[in-house]
């Protein structure tokens, strides 16, 4: 009951027509034995992502984005049960019609700790961040060898070389000012990355609109959101700490990465956010502090440093 979505174009014209993906949610939710329960969209991410009645969550993918069904579904199955902070249960996943596949999974408890932040005093975040941080390191001890077949980027090196090789048109193409895009090279040029780092399996996304809390008691309830998942340098995952978790708050980024286990130089995370498949310039300048200077090493510390 879906129409084809196998083009980025086709795609953008279905997201957000809810009247045509809703019988056919409705419809693969019967298919899976939850006929009757209530259907209510997520109204963030991507990906349209369903709450069917009050266990289940349903996240369909479009043919142009199955691949990454495949990985969330994948990555789920090897976490469960193995992280100090609950990831949603695996219940089914599989194809639907024209191209579509989909996961059903467990519903986290708690809620969404972007919308609840801005009522968290300071003792609530430092605890927050502390046990994102041990997540993350049990994350990270987790041997990746047995979702190699299916995570990317397989050749880690590669993948640098062809993000270095694209960085500053990237950041032109999101309206950077020439000012930052000019110097991109030179500051990418003067940080070294390293030449052999160990592979883990990164979330990527490892941000306040991807975790649950509990509002009453400040503890991280859930981590979800797999889709995005690699096997590479723990060092990139702490690109969307410092963007989208810490955010520049004076602290922050310290307790998580003492909690985490390891310091990280804030020049080498500046350079990965550089490097990161979604990097967006523009956008952190809008909506992250403002660095002291106009330079990339300020804006390094500003973001990722860990005073």
């Amino acid at each position: 009951m879906l129409p084809e979505a196998n083009t980025q174009e086709e795609w953008d014209a279905l997201v957000l027509d809810e009247a045509t993906m809703r019988p056919g949610v409705a419809d693969l939710a019967t298919r899976l034995g939850l006929a009757g329960a209530s259907l209510t969209r997520y109204a963030a991410g991507s990906l349209p992502v369903y709450a069917v009645g009050e266990d289940h969550v349903l996240k369909l993918f479009p043919g142009v984005d199955a691949a990454d069904a495949v990985v969330e579904s994948r990555v789920l199955s090897h976490l469960q049960g193995r992280l100090p902070v609950r990831t949603p249960e695996l219940h089914d996943c599989g194809t639907y019609e024209n191209g579509w596949r989909y996961v059903l999974m467990g519903r986290l408890p708690g809620e969404d700790l972007s919308l609840a932040w801005p009522r968290s005093a300071e003792a609530d975040r430092q605890r927050i961040v502390t046990e994102a941080g041990e997540a993350l390191a049990a994350l990270h001890a987790l041997d990746p060898a047995p979702l190699a077949d299916t995570l990317g980027p397989g050749d880690w090196n590669a993948f640098l070389a062809r993000q270095r090789s694209g960085a500053v048109e990237r950041q032109r193409s999101r309206k950077l000012p020439e000012e930052w895009t000019a110097r991109i090279p030179d500051f990418l040029g003067c940080v070294h990355l390293p030449a052999d780092p160990p592979r883990v399996l990164l979330h990527t996304e490892l941000m306040r609109q991807h975790l649950v809390v509990d509002p009453q008691t400040w503890q991280l309830t859930g981590l979800f959101d797999f889709e995005p998942a690699m096997i590479g340098d723990p060092a990139y995952d702490l690109v969307a700490v410092g963007l989208f978790l810490t955010r520049g708050e004076p602290g922050l980024m310290g307790r998580f990465q003492k909690a985490y286990g390891a310091a990280f130089d804030p020049r080498l995370l500046l350079t990965y956010a550089l490097l990161h498949v979604y990097s967006n310039f523009t956008w952190y300048f809008r909506e992250l502090p403002e660095p002291p200077e106009p330079t990339w090493d300020s804006v390094a510390e500003t973001w990722f440093g860990t005073v």
